[in-house]
């Protein structure tokens, strides 16, 4: 299998300046002559960087789950399978650890049916911990989970986080999605059924 074609670090940096450059239309022609206008790039690029960084270790999370192996991620991020294993192998806390966690893909599925099909594995105590074209990856839990998509560029998924909800995965333009917990317990599955 060959891996698909990538960007250029030329590409990459183009795009990234691009990107910073539309969070404050106004700051390149204030480079020129405002020394604050500097501070509020490093401010800018630093934020980049740790929002790039959470996207990292999202993506190495989704890809785990997904079946690549750690060989494989390592080789990707130029570093060894158990550099790779350390710096990202962390579970998040409620997903829990070791092999009694029950996992499964819910596939396929489509941005017109998603969300359905994720509300009702929720009432069951499935939630996404990951995403790509027509699959959800799931862990289950003790609790309901519920699910939200909301528009990827939009600034209505800033104060998501402080209402509880835990981003999934990365971004899947043009959508983000999220999932929290209800705190109710999961339905009976023969209830459900019948």
């Amino acid at each position: 299998m060959t891996d698909a074609p990538q960007p250029s670090d030329e590409k990459v940096r183009a795009a990234l300046a691009e990107m910073i450059a539309g969070l404050d239309p106004t700051l390149a022609e204030r480079l020129e002559h405002d020394v604050e206008s500097h501070l509020e790039l490093i401010a800018l690029t630093n934020r980049g960087a740790r929002e790039m960084e959470q996207l990292l270790q999202s993506s190495v999370t989704s890809a785990r789950l997904a079946g690549a192996s750690w060989e494989r991620i390592g080789q990707r991020l130029g570093m060894s399978r158990q550099a790779a294993q350390q710096r990202f192998g962390r579970v998040p806390a409620e997903e829990g650890t070791g092999d009694t966690l029950q996992r499964r893909r819910l596939t396929p599925v489509t941005a017109f049916d998603e969300m359905e099909a994720l509300a009702e594995a929720g009432r069951q105590g499935w939630h996404s911990v990951g995403y790509g074209a027509y699959f959800h990856d799931l862990v289950r839990s003790s609790e309901q989970w519920e699910h939200l998509r909301v528009p990827a560029f939009g600034s209505g998924r800033r104060g998501l986080e402080k209402a509880g909800w835990q981003k999934i995965g990365t971004l899947w333009f043009p959508w983000a999605y999220y999932a929290r917990p209800t705190g109710k317990p999961v339905e009976d599955e023969t209830k459900a059924a019948g």
